[in-house]
């Protein structure tokens, strides 16, 4: 763990590297505690140089890391990630130390910082990991949104739906899933925890939060998480109403038959 009373990088220009790793990070070891919170991050030195900043809900945020040391450690971290993802998200800034310039983003690439301190380090990172993590989700429901199109287009076209309503099934808990893990583990519109104990830190991050459109990209996806399931279960409702005319179909056709083979018997028994 770093110490928050000295600079965490020396340099005053630096790279900094977001990645989604995973669907989450168990960070209980680094942490020495048995539980971690989703705000809550782990911040650690790198052999090779520079800084990481881990969350729980799966962003690794390095700060002046060569690519190789990045990889070099995500390697390590494999044993504790969940459900890692082959082609991680990952998002890149430029960070400047400057005391002449207003904190925040400069020409949509570059974060000015006044110093290099683990807090507003950690900051930057909290903007930066949602950003990724929003980043992975908005591929994740483009992805359910091109799985239920050919639904809506059958639809129109027949007015029937498909048959399979596990797959159905799958899209909504598909959709409900990425819903939890917006809500329950980014908390893309809480504040980081470290604001908390440095509030004179609010406005960085509220620059960065609108630079990177946290919240507006989190508005988005909820919309669009609401109508996929909306026209899942519309889709779903209406095939178990074709499903349920059908064995009333079936039932009347029993019935049908049932007299038919009444009459005939009554009709043989009098001849």
């Amino acid at each position: 763990m770093l110490s928050s009373k000295q600079p965490a990088i020396e340099k005053t220009a630096f790279p900094a590297r977001a990645i989604y790793v995973g669907e989450r990070i168990d960070l209980r070891s680094f942490a020495k505690s048995p539980r971690v919170i989703s705000q809550q991050p782990v911040t650690l030195p790198i052999d090779g140089g520079g800084i990481v900043v881990l969350y729980r809900y799966g962003a690794a945020v390095f700060f002046d890391t060569a690519t190789a040391d990045q990889a070099r450690f995500i390697s390590t971290l494999v044993p504790l990630i969940e459900q890692p993802y082959d082609r991680p998200e990952s998002e890149e800034v430029s960070v400047c130390v400057s005391t002449d310039k207003k904190e925040g983003m400069e020409s949509g690439v570059t974060v000015i910082l006044k110093d290099t301190s683990v807090e507003r380090l950690q900051v930057v990172a909290a903007a930066l990991g949602k950003s990724v993590a929003l980043a992975q989700y908005e591929t994740d429901i483009a992805s359910t949104f091109d799985s239920i199109e050919p639904m809506a287009v059958q639809l129109e076209k027949s007015g029937k739906v498909g048959r399979d309503a596990r797959l159905l099934l799958r899209h909504i808990g598909r959709a409900l899933q990425n819903e939890h893990k917006m809500v329950a583990r980014v908390e893309v519109v809480e504040r980081p925890d470290v604001l908390w104990d440095h509030p004179e830190l609010e406005q960085l991050y509220a620059r960065l939060e609108d630079e990177f459109e946290l919240s507006e990209r989190a508005d988005i996806l909820d919309r669009k998480l609401e109508l996929i399931s909306r026209t899942v279960s519309t889709t779903l409702d209406l095939l178990q109403t074709q499903r349920g005319l059908r064995v009333e179909w079936y039932i009347l056709a029993l019935i049908v038959f049932e007299i038919f083979l009444s009459l005939y018997d009554i009709f043989t028994r009098t001849h």
